[in-house]
């Protein structure tokens, strides 16, 4: 099947929708730089939790899951601990009303809070997370365009439009053309009406994307159960344990399945696992890196309301994609052999969603899928954009270049910044080699570069603004580097050595240089109530202010994320275990949510507060 004209006007008429929420809402964004950048800060928790999800719900991540579904069967469900996903918990019970409680702009500006505003160190410690931050988005922005390219070729192939095209292009760029194309959209309206379409924008696709993924699932459902038809899977594949080797044998099924496990380098799965959980619990206690989800953070109205829209996150977006995942999957076991995922390094498994998409979905529902999808993409897109523009107007140009700037200008700061960065982001997308390599280098490297400073800022006194700069310079400098010296290791294998570079860095940086100033430590302790090893400091505010409660929360948030953890987990492998209809599993599932549901509510829910 390929797409029809009603697809493709239900497509057209998404695009034209986002092209009329930035244009109607552009007046709006213009009031300031607080309300371009975050909304004013009035949004509502439940739609920027929507907004959040949303942009989590990328096309290129998606794609990757599918596959990795599709060749680890239950077992995938661990492998986005890369991220960490879990680190979705650690701010919802704890991190994110810390973060929320600064009442800053940028990640770069809430380094004010922690180690005040004078001294080279802290201007340095400011411009190191303000590169980090910029690093990172174009690396989200490129990823985002690889993989849009690749979805939108299955469904248009190039042969149907070069004929309109007034240029020729060369096959191994038609990709490219594409997202360049879907790349001017999200462009144009996350520029123009700014933090506020951007919600509207994903609260619009969230819908889609709902309706989108329950029907591939139900559509799976009813070709796996009506005709009685058995998923060609190695033993163990439904099955979400494992042993320390995977011990999953495709030989029999989809020989190329082996080859991949192999280049993924996941085969040792016991030891894979015990990296992503050292390196997921420091990379949460770090808290959010600096983009689009630490925007939204600061976007939220309270810290009450910034723990409640981390907490939504989970809720509304694993359910819902774990469906489209496991329904893409089992539609693609069914039929693999229709398929066409031939490329020329053999089997390319992140063919398989659009595959499947293109094959199997009905009309209409195609058209919603590719909808939802795009929109993803752009949701994704805009919300990187905008922590890309909020760093460099608001923590360069409005810092160093003309501080005294009108909201005019403000504005026209951020248009060009916009244009500028997404055509970084899209040159950077040229050198991409796939999906997976960027995603890889992103959390493996240089997240491994940003983990050590950034969790020391918040448990630890004496660390200082040139400890934050050596440790977050260090880390950078080993990421980018890594990659040439170990050049046939999974970078998630070389984290452990890049984390003690970085906390050497850390460590050399503190000690050679005084402690912050008192009184900022003591406004920060104050403000923000961390828990930690801020003894000294507690002692002394309270001499200050007997009246003063710190924070006593450690084992009480601890044993919350350990449930939150497990509730995720349940979240996630809830949808498969219907689609597949594994009773039992799914029976005793649905009583651990219950369960942790209930405790929460009282450990976690009713102690929220400001």
């Amino acid at each position: 099947m390929k797409i029809t004209l009603l697809d493709a006007s239900i497509v057209f008429l998404y695009l034209v929708t986002m092209v009329v929420i930035g244009w109607g809402l552009r007046k709006r964004a213009r009031k300031n730089k607080e309300s371009y950048l975050l909304g004013g800060k009035s949004l509502p928790w439940y739609m920027l939790g929507l907004s959040d999800a949303s942009d989590m719900f990328d096309i290129s991540g998606t794609m990757w899951m599918v596959a990795l579904c599709f060749v680890y069967g239950m077992k995938s469900i661990w492998i986005p601990w890369l991220w960490p996903v879990f680190n979705q918990v650690f701010m919802m019970m704890f991190i994110s009303k810390w973060v929320r409680r600064s009442n800053a702009s940028t990640g770069a500006e809430w380094l004010v809070t922690r180690f005040g505003s004078n001294g080279t160190w802290v201007k340095s410690s400011h411009n190191v997370v303000v590169a980090f931050a910029l690093l990172s988005c174009f690396g989200f922005l490129a990823y985002g365009f690889v993989g849009l390219g690749k979805f939108i070729e299955i469904f248009v192939p190039w042969h149907m439009v070069k004929d309109y095209v007034p240029f020729a292009v060369s096959p191994e760029y038609v990709p490219h053309l594409y997202g360049i194309v879907f790349t001017l959209f999200a462009m144009f309206y996350s520029i123009l009406g700014g933090m506020h379409s951007i919600v509207l924008g994903d609260v619009i696709k969230y819908v889609i994307m709902t309706i989108a993924c329950i029907s591939i699932a139900v559509i799976a459902m009813v070709r796996l159960h009506s005709t009685g038809a058995v998923l060609s899977v190695p033993e163990g594949w439904s099955n979400p344990f494992f042993n320390w080797h995977l011990n999953l044998d495709w030989r029999r099924h989809v020989p190329d399945a082996n080859k991949k496990i192999a280049e993924d380098g996941f085969g040792l799965f016991g030891f894979f696992f015990m990296m992503m959980l050292f390196k997921g619990i420091f990379a949460s206690l770090a808290g959010p890196a600096p983009n689009y989800d630490m925007q939204k953070v600061l976007s939220t109205r309270s810290p009450k309301e910034a723990s409640k829209m981390s907490g939504f996150v989970s809720i509304i977006l694993l359910p819902i994609r774990y469906s489209m995942i496991i329904g893409l999957t089992v539609l693609a076991l069914l039929y693999y052999n229709q398929l066409d995922l031939h490329s020329a390094g053999g089997t390319d498994f992140e063919k398989i969603l659009p595959g499947a998409i293109n094959n199997f979905l009905p009309v209409g529902i195609l058209g919603l899928v590719l909808t939802g999808l795009l929109g993803a993409f752009m949701g994704t897109f805009s919300g990187t954009l905008n922590a890309a523009q909020a760093y460099i107007v608001n923590d360069i140009y409005l810092k160093y270049v003309n501080p005294q700037a009108g909201t005019k200008k403000v504005m026209r700061a951020n248009y060009l910044v916009g244009i500028v960065v997404v055509a970084i982001g899209v040159t950077l997308g040229f050198f991409a080699k796939d999906v997976n390599s960027v995603l890889q280098w992103i959390v493996g490297a240089l997240y491994g570069g940003y983990i050590a400073a950034n969790m020391l800022k918040w448990y630890w006194w004496r660390f200082n603004a040139s400890g934050f700069f050596w440790g977050m310079a260090s880390g950078i400098a080993a990421a980018l580097v890594f990659p040439y010296i170990f050049k046939n290791t999974l970078p998630l294998y070389s984290w452990p050595l890049l984390f003690l570079i970085s906390l050497a860095g850390c460590f050399i940086g503190t000690f050679s240089t005084p402690p912050t100033e008192e009184s900022v430590l003591k406004q920060f302790y104050k403000t923000v109530k961390p828990w930690g090893f801020w003894n000294p400091i507690q002692v002394k505010v309270m001499a200050e202010d007997p009246a003063f409660e710190p924070n006593t929360r450690f084992k009480t948030d601890m044993f919350n994320v350990v449930l939150g953890i497990i509730g995720q987990c349940c979240l996630t492998i809830l949808p498969m275990y219907v689609v597949l209809w594994l009773k039992l599993p799914l029976l005793i599932t649905v009583a651990i949510l219950v369960v942790i549901a209930l405790v929460l509510k009282k450990t976690w829910w009713e102690k929220l507060e400001n």
